[in-house]
């Protein structure tokens, strides 16, 4: 049978595309175990686990270890690598002998990842190597706690030939993944070929042994001579096999050269099974078929029922009829030929009839590869190609070349090449060198061939000579020659070797030589040789190193301008070089400068020349002229001099449109820009009350316009200007004339109609939210009747209250009602009434609203006031009659106040007899409206009526009271128990809120003798006096008396101290604001608080409050004047504490009607009554 043709020696098979989903079953009927396979194999093995032996006789099942994948899976692995990288060091590929080991390591960093990342290594593409570890492979992972890094190691013992090719680690982590490819390379160590038989060369090892499942080539290593083979009769391999003992096997395979041993005792050992008896076949296809490669095969079957359907497959795939494949039918009997087998052919088939089937195996044998054309000896010279060819009986055969009995295994690295053309074999030698030098041969399965190479030097000729050189200083000196051969050779330097650095390099490109040596200095100079290796032939060469005068003006930019502000010093050093030190002169306007003790003066010094000027002047700005010279030239050069200063402070800005917190205003350039451009501008503003100015702008403004922002309504502003150059910042403009920021109210809020008779109506409204700090003047009411546009003022003067009612009206009309409110800035956006107003009184039924709360009964305790609220609806105004449980109030107990809308029912002090049913009676004309309230005033209750001691018994005492006649006017919740010791009479708690009338008290001390007290309680709390035992209960003792400890008292003072500071706030006007912080401290600190330093007392716009520490003020509706900042403090005996935080009180402005008109304090315009 044939063996598996390589597309390269290094190459090894990898597995195969997945079977079909019959395949399974088919190695399941066969007999097969990939579990047991794997476990012969030793790892890392050629194959992977589950490939059939047909995989490695055919060539269409070959795969590449080294090749990269194609599948769609391996790129969405590659594309997630790129995506997600986990390695900080993967895994290269290395080389090693056969017999060694080789260890790689992959290093993944654990600083983001909870828990250990999972890592595979694979060889080729599916081979998973975690199940092949043991005596041939080791897998290792450790973890280092300081730099956080997984060690991943796969060591591989004892390397095999087969070991060779491209393996892949793989890690990965919740969603990320990393692979990494790398290379094997295994090789032969040095030895002689045996005198063997080709074929044996090519066989497959048998099961159970340590190779098992590898491809042999070890019987290659030894040359023989080809003898030729007499002819045999045409023999049955299968019969052999099935008649001999089963060890005789390998000398059966040896004979008949079998490759795959292993495949074919597989498929034997199906042959032997006792086939069932068929219903569908009378004659079943014999187990297997044999035939030669190019021949024809005939399968014959017989079915039991002619009328039967057959269908023929090929590895799960139906056949059909073609010239290949020829069916014929003769009765029952039922034939396919397939017509010039190939490679390809050597198969599975089975035949289906019914549901049954039947399935046979055919092998297809490839004769042996004869060599048909010999190698012949070569003669080269060192560097030439070589190309030794042969040619051989087989088109595309497997093909092993030989040095000096040592396999030549060619690589991307290597010199040898092979290049298969068709039957021609050729082996190509990339720049043959003395070491090429041997007995090269070639092996096939039918025969081999030998020649010799021979590689000498070729004569040495100089094509190009070394000359001498004579080069500037700091210049390249590159030595070069080209000699007639491709060979290398050593460079000295007076004698001594010539050793490369970074700014030596020594090159050698083919036939050429150089010596480059950059920036080349003085000690440079001197005797260059180059000596060819292997030959007695020098090429001398002399280098002399010379340095003209140079001037570096790489500091000064690309126009060789230095600047200078006036009345600084310049000094400006220029470095200089040259051999021997040249010498220096400066000039201006053809005037030289002399060295001295001048304003301007010039220094020279052997590496630099000097240009001094010690006050500069606008008038010093000009160019100047240097000139150096030695004995290797001249040179010369111009730096131009600039002499800058500070602008001229810009004219006064304009502002020309303000609003309510901005203002817009612009500016002229100044007049003189310091001899640099101006990069911008800063501006400054300030209140005209106050001396200090504040940056507007931290980035330059390269305008000549600016719009300040976040101004305080109403506050006189001056602004002014700077003008900012390269030099410096100018002095500060003039301020402009002051500015005030004014802006319009918004529109009032919440107008409604509060009454309406036959001629009037009377409208009530809200304050605007936004009033500004214009303030309010006050209020314009407009109306205009329905289906006119023509707006009436209602009001001759403006309205302070908001309330107005419009009189004159004629009766059953319809009006449309507005509001506006009057500032200084004008009048606000009006708020309208959403619909017509109807001039005509209506009677309106009484309505008694009773707040929710009050529908059930309504508790106080005894002492707090009781002011409720009840409002009522009803036109015209109601009568109103309040009763206390039936009887008339007594007002001089009982305040009740009326009003349009509500009535109030007030009482100072509560107590318990203010407690009853409050009636309420709302009467408009025959309209009668009642309701109904509850009071109950409660307070604490009284003690227990009595306390009894029922029993004792060793630490227990049983107690029983009778509960308080005066529960205060509500249900006793509970009871509380103490106990004291008749020694200190110091009461202690024993039980809170118990709701029996009668409790055991357990643990009490042995020897002691205790009173109790019983306390009652209620939702308002503890009665005020307890009821005590009259008599003591005793608890006796026995053994020895226990004195209790002395304890000192705990001192808990302490000064205080801020645990929640204050915090910055910006609040909105109109709009209460809270600042909040928490103390603690004891005894109790006094709380202070303090707005600009000075103390918050008697003022109605702030409410102070102080709960369990936290501490809080409230500001009732700010405005811009309440912004500062605010302070709070607290004092206590052990000390004193503030803190502090800055409100800002921002305002939000709707509808102005002209917007961005310009206030100013000089001048302010008036506001007349058109404006309204």
């Amino acid at each position: 049978m044939p063996e598996p043709t390589k597309k390269e020696e290094n190459e090894v098979l990898a597995p195969a595309p997945a079977p079909t989903p019959e395949e399974p079953n088919k190695e399941k009927e066969a007999g097969t175990s990939p579990g047991k396979d794997e476990e012969d194999a030793s790892p890392p093995v050629a194959l992977p686990p589950g490939l059939g032996s047909r995989a490695l006789e055919r060539k269409d099942s070959e795969w590449s270890i080294g090749e990269s994948p194609a599948g769609e899976e391996q790129d969405k692995q590659n594309a997630n690598s790129q995506l997600s990288t986990l390695f900080v060091e993967k895994p290269q590929g290395g080389s090693v002998k056969v017999g060694e080991n080789i260890t790689f390591i992959a290093k993944v960093k654990a600083e983001d990842l909870l828990r250990k990342p999972t890592i595979k290594w694979f060889k080729g593409k599916w081979m998973d190597l975690a199940s092949k570890a043991g005596k041939h492979l080791q897998l290792k992972e450790t973890f280092e706690r300081h730099s956080r890094v997984y060690t991943f190691e796969m060591q591989i013992i004892k390397a095999k030939e087969n070991y060779a090719g491209n393996y892949r680690c793989e890690v990965t982590y919740k969603d990320k993944f990393d692979s990494c490819s790398f290379d094997l390379e295994v090789h032969e160590s040095t030895g002689t070929t045996p005198n063997i038989d080709i074929r044996s060369a090519f066989k497959r090892s048998g099961e159970g042994q340590e190779d098992a499942g590898e491809l042999d080539f070890s019987g290659l290593l030894k040359r023989r001579e080809v003898k030729q083979q007499e002819e045999q009769p045409e023999v049955d391999v299968w019969e052999l096999l099935k008649n001999a003992k089963p060890s005789e096997y390998e000398k059966i395979a040896f004979q008949y050269g079998i490759t795959d041993l292993r495949g074919m005792l597989k498929r034997l050992k199906r042959m032997r099974r006792v086939e069932k008896k068929s219903a569908a076949f009378a004659r079943i296809l014999d187990p297997a078929y044999q035939v030669d490669k190019g021949g024809r095969v005939r399968f014959v079957v017989e079915l039991a029922d002619p009328k039967l359907e057959v269908k023929w497959y090929k590895n799960g795939q139906e056949i059909r009829p073609s010239t290949k494949y020829i069916f014929e039918h003769k009765g029952c009997e039922r034939i396919m030929f397939i017509n010039n087998c190939v490679l390809t052919d050597d198969s599975e088939y089975y035949v289906t009839a019914g549901d049954e089937k039947c399935s046979t195996e055919l092998f297809v044998r490839e004769p042996p590869v004869m060599v048909t054309k010999q190698l012949e000896d070569t003669k080269a010279y060192c560097g030439e190609r070589v190309e030794l060819e042969c040619e051989v009986s087989e088109d595309d055969a497997n093909v092993k070349w030989f040095k000096n009995g040592e396999e030549i295994i060619p690589g991307p690295k290597s010199r040898y090449h092979i290049r298969v053309e068709g039957k021609k074999h050729i082996l190509v030698i990339e720049g043959a060198t003395k070491a090429d030098t041997a007995e090269y041969s070639v092996m096939t399965t039918g025969g081999q061939s030998s020649a010799k190479l021979s590689v000498d030097l070729k004569p040495l000729k100089i094509l190009t000579p070394l000359t001498d050189q004579t080069v500037n200083l700091g210049k390249e000196i590159c030595l070069k020659c080209e000699v007639s051969e491709n060979i290398t050779g050593k460079w000295t330097k007076n004698g001594l070797p010539v050793q490369e650095s970074d700014r030596l390099k020594i090159v050698h490109k083919g036939r050429i030589h150089k010596l480059v040596i950059a920036n080349a200095l003085v000690e440079d100079e001197g005797d260059y040789v180059f000596t060819p290796d292997a030959y007695s032939v020098t090429l001398p060469a002399k280098v002399h190193v010379i340095d003209p005068p140079k001037i570096n003006l790489d500091g000064l930019g690309d126009d060789n301008t230095v600047t200078v502000i006036a009345g600084n010093k310049l000094r400006l050093e220029i470095p200089i070089s040259g051999e021997p030190p040249p010498k220096a002169i400066w000039s201006r306007a053809d005037k030289a400068i002399m060295e001295g003790s001048g304003r301007i003066r010039a220094e020279n010094y052997p590496d630099s020349t000097t240009l001094v000027i010690d006050i500069a002047e606008k008038d010093d700005s000009g160019v100047y002229h240097i000139n150096l010279k030695n004995e290797a030239g001249e040179a010369h050069a111009s730096i131009k001099i600039k002499v800058v200063d500070i602008p001229d402070p810009p004219v006064a800005p304009n502002v020309t449109d303000v609003g309510d917190d901005w203002c817009v205003m612009t500016w002229e350039p100044p007049v003189y820009d310091g001899g640099s451009p101006i990069l911008g501008y800063f501006i400054e503003r300030k209140k005209k009350q106050s001396s200090r100015w504040m940056r507007l702008n931290f980035d330059l403004c390269k305008e000549t316009i600016f719009e300040p922002k976040k101004m305080i309504e109403g506050v006189a502003y001056e602004v002014r200007i700077f003008a900012v150059n390269a030099v410096g910042i100018s002095k500060p403009s003039m301020p402009s004339k002051p500015f005030v920021p004014l802006a319009v109210t918004s529109p009032p809020t919440l107008l409604t109609v509060d009454s309406v008779t036959d001629t009037t109506v009377t409208m009530k409204w809200r304050p605007p939210d936004q009033i500004g700090a214009a303030g309010l003047d006050g209020y314009v009411l407009e109306y205009c009747f329905e289906g006119t546009d023509d707006w009436i003022v209602a009001n001759t003067e403006l309205i302070e209250k908001t309330k107005f009612t419009i009189t004159g009206l004629p009766t059953d009309s319809r009006i449309f009602v507005r509001v506006k409110a009057v500032n200084a800035a004008g009048a606000s956006e009006p708020k309208y009434y959403s619909q017509p107003i109807l001039v005509k009184e209506i009677i309106e039924a009484p309505k008694i609203r009773i707040p929710r709360h009050l529908k059930q009964t309504y508790i106080r305790r005894v002492g707090e006031a009781i002011n409720l609220v009840i409002p009522f609806q009803g036109k015209p105004r109601p009568e109103l009659i309040w009763t206390k449980d039936g009887a008339p109030i007594d007002k001089n107990q009982i305040n009740i106040r009326n009003s349009e809308t509500d009535t109030i029912v007030f009482i100072r002090k509560a107590e318990r007899s203010h407690s009853g049913k409050y009636d309420l009676q709302v009467k408009v004309e025959k309209f009668v409206e009642t309701a109904s309230i509850d009071i109950r005033v409660i307070d604490r209750p009284g003690p227990p009526q009595l306390v009894k001691i029922e029993d004792v018994w060793g630490e227990n005492v049983a107690l029983s009271w009778t509960p308080p006649r005066d529960d205060g006017n509500t249900a006793i919740t509970g009871y509380t128990i103490q106990k004291a010791d008749k020694k200190s009479m110091e009461w202690f708690t024993v039980i809170e809120h118990y709701h029996r009338t009668s409790a055991t008290i357990t643990e009490l001390v042995i020897g002691n003798e205790y009173y109790f007290r019983v306390f009652a309680e209620n939702m308002c709390g503890l009665s005020e006096d307890a009821t005590m035992t009259k008599e003591s209960a005793v608890i006796a003792k026995d053994g020895k008396i226990y004195k209790n400890p002395v304890y000192e008292d705990f001192d808990f003072t302490e000064a205080p101290m801020f645990t929640q500071p204050l915090v910055n706030t910006y609040a909105v006007a109109g709009y209460n604001a809270t600042l909040n912080c928490s103390v603690r401290g004891n005894p109790k600190p006094k709380i202070t608080w303090m707005k600009n330093k000075v103390a918050i007392k008697d003022d109605p716009r702030y409410r102070m409050f102080s709960n369990q520490g936290v501490c809080t003020l409230e500001i009732r509706k700010p405005s811009p004047y309440d912004g500062g900042t605010y302070c709070c403090q607290a004092v206590n005996d052990l000390g004193t504490v503030e803190i502090e935080c800055k409100l800002e009180v921002k305002v939000i402005y709707q509808g102005v009607n002209s917007p961005g008109q310009p206030v100013f304090l000089e001048g302010q315009q008036q506001l007349h009554s058109k404006d309204f």
